[in-house]
């Protein structure tokens, strides 16, 4: 096995009156050449936005976008027509494809939110641009990580790439297995919140660690943890 670990505090980060955002890879500002991507992972923001504020309309193209709610209200628009506000439990998928315009708001006029957007580099360039979002809330067992977006339909979100996420809150003193689903992929652990041991790498809260070169590997939680899974091929 393999690995690259980001410790929270190597992020990089964009700080404003209505933004904070931590970049786990080069993003904006922030230019590491060390940290560009993860295989098909390009982006890991970790965003909060004030209430009332967030980002206005502006274009994405040739990229599959996730957003994940972790507290708070997110309203999403696009030049499609979509509309929705979505929350925790949820999750918003963007294909962007040939081209699309979109905003993300914050949802709320007295409390931020908080979420993760993550980009993976498409499969296939110049798609149709597509947008779905997802209740993940019945996918979700405590102590186990569920699996919210495949590129075979076994679950409840896709992307256009050969990319599997999982996510879920386990309690300390668990062991969890994970199998890789296919071949030269890698996967990169998100730690949102906790404390975990990886092939004897502690991970807390926000840190982030990629391993490929293997077919699979454990986790332990030390702490009460909520861990994302993000698999793509390298």
């Amino acid at each position: 096995m393999k690995k690259v670990i980001d410790k929270a505090e190597s992020r990089g980060r964009s700080l404003y009156d209505w933004l904070d955002s931590h970049h786990t890879f080069s993003f904006d500002e922030y230019y590491n050449p060390r940290r560009m991507n993860f295989g098909a992972l390009r982006v890991l923001n970790d965003d909060r936005i004030a209430p009332g504020k967030g980002f206005g309309t502006h274009p994405h193209k040739n990229m599959e976008i996730i957003s994940i709610p972790l507290k708070g209200k997110l309203k999403h628009g696009d030049s499609k027509q979509n509309s929705r506000t979505i929350t925790t439990g949820d999750i918003q998928t963007m294909s962007a494809g040939t081209g699309i315009y979109h905003s993300e708001m914050n949802g709320s006029d007295t409390e931020p939110v908080e979420f993760l957007q993550i980009w993976v580099m498409p499969e296939k360039l110049n798609t149709p641009p597509a947008y779905q979002d997802y209740d993940i809330r019945p996918y979700l067992h405590k102590n186990e990580l569920a699996l919210i977006v495949s590129p075979d339909g076994n679950a409840p979100a896709k992307l256009l790439q050969q990319t599997w996420f999982s996510i879920g809150e386990v309690e300390a003193g668990k062991k969890l297995g994970y199998h890789l689903h296919q071949s030269h992929a890698g996967v990169y652990i998100f730690l949102i919140e906790g404390e975990i041991k990886v092939d004897g790498t502690i991970l807390s809260r926000r840190d982030g660690m990629g391993v490929y070169e293997t077919g699979s590997f454990e986790l332990e939680t030390l702490k009460d943890s909520h861990i994302l899974l993000i698999e793509v091929p390298m």
